[in-house]
């Protein structure tokens, strides 16, 4: 049944301003001799959860507030990209499809593919977000189709969908079944988002129009997804910004595309899976972004967690720590992890890239194809930093 509808909500809100990223914001990092960077990952810290499966970008599912739902044993449930091992890690996005996993503890459990073969209207499954309502067991997903189903070549199409699943099984193998309601749920708009397929193929030139992040703001009872796209009507080739759409009704089923709240155009190409997370009365909004999207003429930013704080939601947003970097990946390994998810709590997740010192010493690229053990941000105000993990010494931070 429709839900009732709600007051349509201006795409131009009182006092909007659109927030941009800046090259003085960048050229901050380390100004005051610090950068917070994340601990060195050795073989120890992580281990494969399967041998012929790679996983990368993962999310849990969550409640409506955003923490992961836990079934009856406490355990939860996760999607995650993943694809068969390649020897060339980037060949692995070309095969990507959503993959169901379940956490006890520490010990992950691959359950296959999330959605059935053929049910999704593109060629490759890209990341998304979704939500569990307990009373129904019905799992809302919302997530990008990249190209089209059948394509001979792979394009660089992004269009974002919503589909709807039951949760079956038990704790032991829990199932999602009966797939239904597949549409999309974001219109771009062309005077705003530029087209997706616009960019090239080449690695740090894809534009985007993915990564729906859903969130819902306790303090206006509405529902968000938030998602990386590229502006419209730029001169700059790196023209990354973060967009929003705002359901219209408490069903989800219809979906106000709004203009985009924060914009990188000039500096950086690509803010990917932009989330929110509200903490103490301020929302906290996180991207993550490696150091080859960057305009290379500079200044050039190094690959980690990015955000901006705010008291209003769609508008009025500051770089944390003045330049907005929260964290970044240790500078002996620049690449080790990516694609960092911080949850209500504070805790965050991340994929382990290419870890280890032996890339940058002209050895072969280590792909890790893993999750990275969780990190525990700390967050005040405009400031954001690691929690000091005892006997580490790579997070600067408070303990």
């Amino acid at each position: 049944m429709k839900g009732a509808d709600f007051p349509a909500v201006s795409s131009q809100p009182a006092e909007a301003s659109l927030s941009a990223w800046t090259p003085d914001h960048v050229k901050s990092i380390g100004a005051d001799g610090a950068c917070q960077t994340a601990p060195v990952l050795t073989q120890d810290d992580f281990a494969r959860i399967a041998s012929d499966v790679d996983f990368w970008d993962a999310w849990p599912i969550q409640e409506a507030a955003g923490m992961p739902a836990r079934l009856a044993d406490g355990s939860t449930l996760w999607m995650a990209l993943g694809a068969p091992h390649f020897p060339d890690p980037e060949m692995r996005h070309g095969h990507a499809r959503i993959h169901l996993l379940r956490l006890s503890g520490d010990e992950w459990q691959h359950l296959g593919h999330a959605m059935p073969d053929g049910f999704s209207p593109g060629s490759r499954e890209w990341s998304g977000s979704a939500v569990l309502d307990g009373q129904s067991d019905t799992v809302t997903l919302y997530f990008t189709a990249a190209g089209r189903k059948g394509e001979a070549e792979p394009s660089f199409l992004q269009r974002m969908f919503v589909a709807r699943a039951t949760l079956g099984g038990d704790c032991e193998a829990p199932c999602l079944v009966d797939w239904r309601d597949l549409e999309e749920v974001v219109q771009r708009d062309p005077a705003q988002y530029m087209a997706s397929e616009a960019g090239s193929g080449r690695i740090g030139t894809i534009k985007a129009f993915r990564d729906p992040a859903f969130f819902h703001d306790d303090k206006s009872g509405r529902d968000y997804l938030f998602f990386a796209a590229s502006a419209a009507q730029s001169s700059s080739a790196f023209n990354g910004v973060i967009g929003v759409a705002a359901a219209q009704d408490d069903a989800g089923s219809d979906w106000e595309t709004l203009p985009p709240v924060v914009s990188a155009d000039g500096l950086n190409n690509e803010l990917e899976r932009p989330h929110v997370v509200r903490h103490e009365g301020l929302y906290y909004l996180f991207w993550s972004t490696q150091s080859h999207v960057f305009d290379p003429q500079g200044p050039v930013g190094p690959t980690g967690l990015y955000g901006m704080v705010s008291e209003n939601l769609l508008h009025g947003w500051h770089p944390l720590n003045g330049s907005s970097l929260v964290f970044a990946n240790p500078p002996e390994a620049p690449r080790q992890a990516y694609s960092w998810f911080v949850m209500p709590d504070l805790q965050v997740t991340s994929f382990v890239d290419d870890w280890g010192t032996a890339s940058q010493n002209g050895g072969p690229r280590r792909f890790g194809a893993t999750f990275a053990p969780m990190l525990q941000l700390w967050l005040d105000g405009d400031k954001a930093g690691l929690v000091k993990q005892e006997g580490g010494d790579g997070a600067a931070g408070r303990r």
